[in-house]
């Protein structure tokens, strides 16, 4: 039941997602309007305290979704830095500077506020100033990244407000919770490398982890797809078995789900599924370095069921089960539902379970 609630759940985010995210393509003509979402549900913590923020005359600004990233309002950040804030209209800048003497806005918390998509703009002429040094940011493509405007707010994405505040972020999809935490002015800015020099290893790095972008990259790459064909809905680093892996979750404009298990450190598959559908001409993921294809273990379980075709195949999916790789598969044929384990390897039929079925 619970699972039926999550896809059920799934199915009526993606469509509002599709509507916002997947259009807002950030270009370098900066002043032309991208759809984004603003997102009242996402919770966002600093140093343990949630947030609330404020525009300066006290109406609630909330973060915004766009392009798979998440956007702050730069004044209100930098309340929380503890820094004086400053617009210079002539110039377009934004200037964060000094030590803030004064609270913190207050306001009124917008409780009405729901999703919605929106206009933004971003724009490559705005000049952001951190304690005099003019700060320019990128994404871990290396490609720029320019403030967003919006109702007169200037926002910047996560990855660029914690390079700012010298802090790590993280980000849950689950509860929709970003949390920014660190405070160590002699910590590295930068936890994501191969290597460090010039001070020590910080604690709890991943160094020696591809990216989180080289793990969706290798995830597509397998699939057949490309960044511009799906959603990203989950790119969550996780322990499994003593090792780390990716848990990368997409969706296609038809809404055809993928799930991948990236090994962090080589960026190997090391399990996928996708929705099961039958002549839709979608690509169907290939198999694994070594491993027999996904349609090959569907023929090998076919055979096993007698009078069985394609259609009635429900399922198939790879998962891992004693350090090996292994496909399962469900059909439903004859009143009777079927489970096959195959071992991926080599073929072999691991574990055959039938139970009847009544509709």
């Amino acid at each position: 039941m619970m699972q039926k609630t999550m896809q059920t759940a799934r199915r009526f985010w993606m469509p509002l997602i599709a509507g916002a995210v997947l259009l807002c393509v950030l270009t370098v003509n900066a002043f032309a309007a991208v759809n984004a979402q603003l997102r009242p549900d996402m919770t966002i913590i600093i140093d343990g305290v949630e947030q609330t923020f404020y525009s300066v005359n006290g109406k609630e600004v909330h973060p915004i979704l766009c392009g798979g990233s998440t956007y702050l309002p730069v004044r209100a950040i930098g309340e929380a830095m503890g820094k004086n804030v400053d617009w210079n209209q002539t110039t377009k800048t934004v200037t964060l500077a000094g030590n803030r003497t004064s609270a913190a806005t207050a306001g009124t918390p917008d409780a009405s506020a729901e999703i919605q998509n929106i206009d933004v703009n971003f724009r490559s002429d705005f000049t952001i100033v951190v304690d005099g040094k003019k700060q320019t940011f990128q994404d871990a493509a290396g490609n720029p990244l320019y403030p967003m405007l919006y109702n007169g707010s200037t926002y910047l994405p996560l990855r660029a407000i914690g390079e700012l505040m010298g802090k790590t972020v993280s980000w849950d999809g689950e509860t929709k919770t970003v949390t920014i935490t660190g405070n160590n002015p002699d910590a590295p800015l930068v936890t994501d490398a191969d290597s460090f020099s010039g001070g020590s290893v910080p604690a709890g790095s991943n160094a020696g982890l591809i990216t989180a972008e080289a793990a969706k990259a290798a995830a597509l790459n397998h699939a057949g797809l490309t960044a511009d064909q799906v959603t990203f809905t989950k790119e969550k680093l996780e322990w499994d078995d003593g090792g780390q892996i990716y848990d990368i979750e997409f969706y296609t404009s038809s809404h055809r789900e993928y799930e991948y298990e990236i090994d962090a450190r080589t960026g190997a598959v090391l399990s996928f599924d996708h929705d099961h559908d039958h002549g839709t001409g979608s690509v169907t993921p290939p198999a694994a370095t070594g491993t027999i294809t996904r349609d090959k273990a569907q023929e090998i379980a076919l055979a096993k069921v007698a009078g069985a075709t394609a259609q009635n195949v429900k399922k198939i999916k790879t998962d891992r089960e004693n350090g090996r790789l292994i496909y399962e598969v469900e059909i439903i044929y004859g009143g009777n539902e079927y489970e096959f384990e195959i071992n991926a390897a080599d073929g072999t039929v691991l574990k055959m379970e039938a139970e009847s079925v009544h509709d």
